[in-house]
């Protein structure tokens, strides 16, 4: 799922169930859990209803490890991190991965075609209604394949999750979609000129190389508060989040697509242009699920993104993760592929009308 600078969301509370005036009930509380066992079961039922449509489209479930040398190298991607230590003492760095994207690339150079993942993975620095540090993640692959059936994947995925729960609309908070309709299709270029009044290809020359200060410029013109000495990559995620992501999936599943090159550091290039990628997004009721690619297979160009990527993260944040050889070596080997990850969670939430994130985890992770 997407990784762009986490701008916060407004607190709620966790469950309206509470032990005093001012301390909740924990979520093993026998009454709250008896409240919340209907959405959890209903959460089973959407597994299992997925589990066997993968199955019948020929997905082998496959179940890479969480810990891993890297996980992953993208500019706002954080981890956790552990040491490993050895039969002779010595203790190694390694990361619960934050997908497990590069363990499947792996699989498919090892010549695998359609592979799947439900499992669980990690991310630092993030908790809201829709956060969680630890969460449930599908991913899956389609070797020689474009992302067009990827697409098309995920919007039955949402349907199959409608119908395990027996509902006409996936719902968030007041916002509803109609995951039966035809989906809208919608380039991130087209969605900041109608959301944000904002020319995005306008902020980038022809190879897809960013100019913070046009877009600043342009954002200053509208109104927008903008901080001194920003990247074109906050820019671009502060015009996402406020003006864009909020008009997506309303009524309507959105496929955000075509998103800048810049922001798509493990997607291939668009054959007819440079600018933009195969990369897209979807969207229910202003919710991001799932994120996807036309993969990258160019280890050359793979390492010169991954570097790059990681000298902003130690420009911002003052630390960087190390590169994954074998995912890099592995490339060379790797067919073309289409991939997604989706946020299952938050499928969960949207088909149960839940709040929070927390309401369909069997154990949210203390606070």
């Amino acid at each position: 799922m997407r990784q762009l600078p986490y701008l916060g969301e407004n607190r709620q509370p966790k469950h309206e169930g509470r032990m005093s005036q001012n301390q909740p009930s924990p979520w093993w509380s026998p009454s709250i859990h008896a409240d919340r066992r209907p959405i959890l079961l209903a959460r089973g039922r959407i597994e299992a209803e997925v589990r066997a449509w993968l199955a019948a489209h020929d997905f082998l479930m496959v179940d890479p490890p969480g810990l891993q040398l890297s996980p992953g190298n993208e500019t706002h991607l954080h981890a956790f991190g552990t040491t490993m230590i050895g039969n002779d003492g010595v203790g190694k760095a390694m990361y619960l991965h934050t997908s497990p994207e590069f363990t499947m690339k792996k699989l498919l150079a090892a010549g695998e075609r359609r592979i799947a993942s439900l499992g669980h993975v990690w991310r630092n620095r993030e908790r809201s209604a829709l956060h969680h540090p630890e969460f449930t993640m599908l991913e899956w692959y389609r070797a020689g394949e474009g992302y067009d059936a990827i697409i098309a994947d995920c919007v039955e995925l949402l349907r199959i999750a409608a119908r395990a729960t027996n509902v006409a609309a996936l719902r968030f908070r007041d916002r509803e979609c109609d995951p039966f309709a035809a989906p809208e299709r919608l380039s991130v270029v087209e969605a900041f000129a109608r959301h944000a009044g904002i020319d995005l290809l306008a902020s980038m020359d022809a190879d897809g190389v960013t100019d913070g200060a046009q877009l600043a410029g342009q954002m200053l013109a509208l109104g927008f508060d903008v901080p001194a000495d920003r990247s074109w990559s906050y820019l671009f995620s502060r015009i996402l989040v406020e003006k864009v992501e909020p008009n997506l999936g309303m009524g309507r599943v959105t496929v955000l697509d075509r998103y800048p090159a810049a922001e798509a550091a493990l997607a291939r290039r668009a054959a007819d242009d440079r600018r933009v990628s195969e990369r897209f997004e979807l969207y229910a009721c202003g919710v991001e699920l799932a994120n996807g690619f036309g993969e990258l297979t160019d280890a050359d160009e793979q390492r010169r993104r991954f570097l790059a990527e990681m000298a902003e993260k130690e420009r911002i944040y003052g630390e960087r993760y190390p590169l994954d050889d074998d995912f890099l070596a592995a490339l060379a080997l790797m067919p073309e592929a289409s991939g997604v990850a989706l946020g299952f969670d938050r499928l969960v939430m949207l088909a149960t009308g839940a709040p929070r994130i927390e309401a369909v985890l069997w154990a949210p992770v203390a606070e």
